[in-house]
């Protein structure tokens, strides 16, 4: 069984949180919720975090200003912007990816998280074995 993914996932707002955390969770990811940034960003620091999704608006430390502490520790972790407040974002921002509230679908959420995944990751390493040569692959399937 591959090893779950993990999520830090951030919103001031907790039904947004537990919302998020049960999609993530059923999907297969680990989810670490808080919802408060600094807290988060202490998460952050102490490792083991593939993915961190935000909420922009939050008192305090906004979402703009974690990911970019996020990215200031791990500049390879994927990060994702949400807000419900702003439908457009062009403040200059960290994030890989910004969505706006209510104008996607968890489907559209999912599949971003998962292709970001994907990225960090690298290509499988099932292409690499299928360049090997014939019969080099018999030990690798037992």
């Amino acid at each position: 069984m591959k090893p779950k993914r993990t999520i830090l996932c951030v919103d001031d707002n907790e039904q947004s949180l537990s919302i998020r955390k049960v999609l993530l969770e059923t999907r297969g990811y680990r989810v670490l919720a808080y919802s408060d940034a600094q807290q988060a960003i202490a998460r952050f620091a102490q490792g083991g975090v593939d993915l961190v999704l935000t909420d922009l608006i939050m008192p305090g430390v906004n979402g703009s200003k974690l990911i970019q502490k996020v990215k200031d520790i791990s500049p390879g972790t994927p990060a994702i912007l949400l807000s419900g407040t702003v439908k457009i974002y062009e403040h200059e921002s960290s994030a890989d990816v910004f969505l706006a509230k209510g104008m996607y679908l968890p489907a559209d959420l999912l599949e971003r998280i998962r292709l970001l995944l994907v990225r960090k990751r690298g290509p499988k390493r099932a292409h690499t074995r299928a360049q090997a040569p014939p019969g080099a692959s018999s030990s690798a399937s037992a």
